[in-house]
């Protein structure tokens, strides 16, 4: 169901300023998520080990935790190093303690074994970091496996369909545009796919200025989907005609749209986005255009993914079946499905007496949107 042994966002910076204690299940995992006084993030596992009382229900002191039921205090390592009334800790008195990277705002957690945790394994967005590219990040829960998350992201077809006044712009979208490029990667693939000569969807029309709004343009969308759960879509928006597929840039508009989906549990997942746009300059205003445009496209996708949830729930016996345009969410599929199978047997070698177990790397592409 899950794969262990991969980084997952856990949570955007903003989520732990002042404090906080973030509780948050992660691969049906409780964890705690929380940031020091050395300004270091700390992950714990979210249940004392004295009496099962959730951390997130103590106090913070320093980079320190005490559960606040009867006083037991970790570090940030997950060790028990004080218990009012005894002086003697048992040397095994702890929690969990997972992995932690902070990178470009974004918390990435390792769920696995911990001596395979290689940050150098993290996907790299330059958007995220790179202050011509403006968005708001934002968070949203959904009532649904991950993996039906990923289906939706892997077809831009139901761009028009579900999104016809959102989104996608009209029905047209599906008809007439075919993927000029499917690239099925170890880790994911990527989607290449146009539309020409067409009106503005509604989500760009509204921060063009009035002289452009009903002008043509050319459309291209490139998606990229990377294990466990990372989504990447860069779209330009090009004056119709301009010659953008063959470079020309001039008059073109781009965004970079950044998905997680973090499974919960095998029904429930974390996804966190944000939209980002590097024409707006100092009018923040289309940043805040494009959130609300983003959350109302997203409404839309839920409630057809929820209630696709709940179906399946109803009748597990029921067998999906593919059209052409699956393309590359079956790719996907396949792909983790034999990530997690090697990661399964990998385990199953670890804990073989006398055994030496030999696995094979993963790596990540070093960095997301060379392509743009």
């Amino acid at each position: 169901m899950f794969l262990k042994n991969s980084w997952y966002m856990a949570a955007w910076d903003h989520e732990l300023i002042d404090g906080k204690m973030l509780p948050r299940t992660i691969l049906e995992e409780p964890v705690l998520l929380y940031k020091g006084d050395s300004g270091k993030v700390v992950a714990l596992e979210d249940r004392c080990c004295h009496r099962g009382v959730p951390l997130h229900l103590g106090r913070r002191e320093g980079d320190c935790v005490r559960c606040m039921y009867h006083g037991l205090k970790f570090d940030a390592t997950g060790k028990c190093i004080q218990i009012p009334g005894q002086e003697v800790i048992p040397p095994k008195l702890g929690v969990k303690n997972y992995p932690i990277v902070e990178r470009d705002h974004v918390v990435w957690i390792w769920m696995g074994d911990p001596a395979k945790a290689d940050p150098a394994d993290i996907i790299d967005f330059p958007c995220l970091r790179d202050p011509q590219w403006k968005g708001v990040p934002d968070y949203l829960h959904y009532d649904a496996n991950w993996l039906l998350i990923v289906d939706n992201l892997s077809d831009f077809a139901h761009l028009a369909f579900v999104h016809t006044n959102t989104l996608g712009g009209s029905e047209e979208y599906a008809y007439v545009t075919k993927p000029v490029a499917i690239e099925r990667l170890p880790n994911g693939f990527r989607v290449e796919r146009w539309h020409k000569d067409a009106a503005p969807p509604p989500f760009h029309r509204k921060v063009l200025p009035a002289a452009e709004k009903e002008r043509h343009v050319d459309r291209r969308n490139i998606g990229s989907m990377f294990v466990p759960g990372i989504f990447f879509l860069q779209t330009m928006f090009s004056p119709a005609g301009s010659g953008s597929e063959n470079g020309n840039r001039e008059g073109s508009r781009q965004y970079s749209n950044v998905q997680f989906m973090t499974p919960e549990t095998r029904s429930s997942t974390h996804f966190f986005w944000t939209y980002l746009n590097d024409f707006e300059g100092d009018d923040h205003n289309i940043s805040r255009s494009l959130h609300q445009s983003l959350i109302e496209g997203f409404m839309e996708d839920k409630h057809l993914i929820e209630a696709q949830q709940k179906v399946l729930d109803a009748d597990p016996s029921f067998k999906m079946l593919a059209v052409a345009a699956d393309a590359a969410l079956s790719h996907f599929r396949w792909t983790f499905d034999k990530m997690v199978a090697a990661e399964r047997a990998a385990d199953a070698a670890d804990k073989a007496p006398g055994k030496i177990a030999t696995t094979i790397p993963i790596k990540a592409p070093h960095q997301a949107g060379q392509n743009a």
